[in-house]
């Protein structure tokens, strides 16, 4: 079957133009003059949408997700089926998450727990990455042969001692195994033994509401953390991507790195851009664990989000991600009640990226073509999809969204279709809205109906990063 979009402003990362788009089964045909001959021949036969007056842009890719993320004695509250449905009501339509590889497990065992997870279950494309929790002789041979098997990403963490944690003599040896098979090393950059004697210092203080996470979560361990993972990178010959981005001066490291030419990326989330600590995280009782994340919220007085917001336009940063982590309230973050430490960490946005970025846009932050690139493009590319992925051109997957660039709605707990009982977002107007998604060629979201189905997303082998230099 053929479909053709027309009436639309395409947007790709280079620009936008009037055009209409030819998909034939799953893939895109054709971007044709809207108009010409070619194009009233295949409207002839083909099924129509209109899309007059909207953007039609490249689905979204949100490489930074944890479905069903075992944390803290709980794990995050949507699975691969509510969260990828989430995901595709945002015009999300490709996610790359998480597979765990915990102390003592197997990274073979534990991908094939998390591959299990997802298959059959996912409503939009989905890859993964694959988190070492346990650097052994083992698992930096197995890292090879996942690259040859299309997981050509690897997360580590300086945070979570107990958990998650590696020293830096571990992240040397892991980050010299990706120079030698061309793995792209994804870094949670925090000093986490220095904030968890903050921590228990505050905590025996009596300080024990949510926004002394952020408080014993300081802007120089971020830095610190970056800093010193970069010049490892530089030591192991690695490709570095630090996740989740917060501070002003963290980002300050990533750009002196990519001034020098190295191989360093960076991204942030929404939450980074229009969140702060005092207006969030500080908020009275206990409302501020909806906001508690790690990098957590930054103070407003600091000028976090413009130097962030810069960051995105001069390309220090390269990707907007969610890490979409949500827990809900009742059972969840309320373990956390006597005690900052045990609030589960995370936020729910996947369903909100390509709205709040796009604010952006609406502020003169950033351009059109630079929302798709954030949101879409380098993502893409980024993480080895593109040029399946990220753009619409004759060969890529039919993923496209068709957006209402002058919408204006209200986000809210009961209208978004993550699985919680609250929205971080809740009360925001935004304008800018996604009308209708089609994933392969598929409409799955069109007019407020959900038209996909569980399965419908496929897994996706990645190649490598196609930033390297």
């Amino acid at each position: 079957m053929t479909t053709l979009i027309k009436g639309g402003t395409v947007v790709a990362s280079t620009g936008a133009a009037l055009a209409e788009v030819l998909i034939d089964g799953e893939q895109v045909a054709a971007l044709l003059q809207p108009g010409s001959a070619i194009a009233t021949a295949a409207e002839a036969g083909a099924q129509v949408i209109d899309a007059s007056g909207k953007l039609v842009v490249p689905g979204g890719v949100d490489v930074h997700t944890h479905m069903e993320l075992p944390f803290g004695g709980t794990e995050a509250s949507d699975d691969f089926e509510s969260g990828t449905r989430a995901a595709a009501w945002g015009g999300t339509t490709t996610i790359v998450d998480f597979a765990v590889q915990r102390y003592g497990e197997a990274v073979r065992d534990s991908l094939d727990v998390w591959m299990a997870k997802a298959e059959g279950n996912c409503a939009v494309d989905y890859g993964f990455h694959m988190i070492i929790g346990d650097v052994t002789n083992d698992s930096l041979k197995e890292m090879d042969l996942l690259v040859d098997e299309g997981i050509t990403s690897f997360k580590l963490f300086m945070a979570y001692p107990g958990v998650f944690y590696s020293d830096d003599g571990q992240i040397l040896r892991t980050m010299q195994q990706a120079a030698g098979n061309g793995g792209l090393i994804m870094m949670h950059a925090e000093n986490g033994l220095a904030i968890d004697v903050l921590a228990e210092q505050a905590f025996e203080r009596g300080d024990t509401s949510p926004v002394n996470h952020g408080y014993v979560r300081r802007k120089e361990l971020e830095s610190e953390a970056t800093h010193r993972a970069i010049q490892l990178a530089k030591v192991g010959a690695a490709p570095l991507y630090i996740v989740h981005l917060s501070a002003r001066e963290a980002l300050e490291q990533v750009a002196i790195a990519r001034d020098r030419d190295m191989n360093v990326f960076a991204e942030t989330c929404p939450q980074y851009l229009y969140f702060s600590l005092e207006e969030h995280l500080d908020r009275s009782g206990f409302d501020g664990a909806a906001y508690v994340c790690s990098t957590p919220l930054r103070s407003h007085h600091e000028h976090h989000q413009q130097e962030l917001w810069r960051g995105l336009r001069s390309n220090d940063l390269a990707v907007v991600s969610t890490d979409h982590c949500p827990f809900c309230m009742k059972e969840q973050k309320e373990l956390g009640l006597d005690d900052f430490r045990a609030i589960p960490n995370g936020i729910g946005g996947v369903e909100h990226r390509m709205d709040m970025i796009y604010q952006g846009v609406r502020t003169g932050e950033i351009g059109l073509a630079r929302w798709v690139e954030l949101c879409a493009t380098t993502p893409a590319r980024m993480m080895g999809l593109y040029p399946r992925k990220g753009i619409i051109a004759a060969g890529s997957d039919a993923d496209i969204v068709i957006y209402d660039p002058d919408k204006v709605w209200t986000i809210s707990v009961d209208n978004h279709h993550m699985n919680m009982d609250h929205s971080a977002y809740e009360g925001v107007e935004v304008t800018g809205h996604v009308d209708t998604v089609l994933s392969r060629g598929k409409v799955i979201v069109d007019n407020g109906q959900y038209l996909g189905r569980k399965g419908d997303g496929r897994y996706l082998p990645r190649s490598l990063c196609q930033y390297l230099q």
